[in-house]
Order: structure tokens, then C-alpha cells, then sequence
């Protein structure tokens, strides 16, 4: 499934996770740490790959366009998991 959202609100997404985020994610989806960095707006193609994400110029950062919202998905969990232990 897509989804569409602005880029400062996926670099905001990406900002908000706790240390180490980043890795945990590579880690259980098999893939390297820069490939999520790139998800989040990074460019290095060298060591890391493009994970579907379309940006187009527009307001507030402009449009991303997401073809596979697995690292999002995790991304909002895991701010959860941390929002449910400050709770705690």
C-alpha cells in the first residue's frame, strides 16, 4: 500500500526515533542501516539502496510518495513502544 506525505513530516518521523531505531529496523528487515537512512530522505546510494520513495517539489519540504510503508509502519511502532514506556 502507498502513502503520501510531506518530507518534513517523514524527516520529523525520522528525527523522533530514539537512538538506534534506525538499526533495529535494518536489523529485522534484513537490510543495511543506510537503506533506512535513505527511506528518511538520505542519499547515499553507495552503500545503502532506494527503498521506493518518491519526492516531488511542492510545500513543506514537498511530496513523498512511499510504494512500501513496512519502515514507516515500524518507525510509528517503535514511537509508540516509546511513548507506552514513558507512560509506564
Amino acid at each position: 500500500m502507498t502513502k503520501t506525505i510531506t518530507f518534513n513530516d517523514l524527516r520529523r518521523l525520522k528525527d523522533s526515533l530514539p537512538d538506534g531505531a534506525t538499526s533495529r529496523i535494518a536489523d529485522k528487515l534484513n537490510i543495511t542501516a543506510q537503506t533506512v537512512r535513505n527511506y528518511f530522505g538520505g542519499s547515499n546510494y553507495e552503500f545503502g539502496k532506494n527503498c521506493g520513495v518518491h519526492i516531488e517539489p511542492g510545500p513543506d519540504g514537498g511530496i513523498v510518495v512511499l510504494d512500501d510503508t513496512t519502515i514507516y509502519d515500524m518507525a510509528v511502532a517503535i514511537l509508540e513502544e516509546e511513548e507506552q514506556k514513558k507512560e509506564q
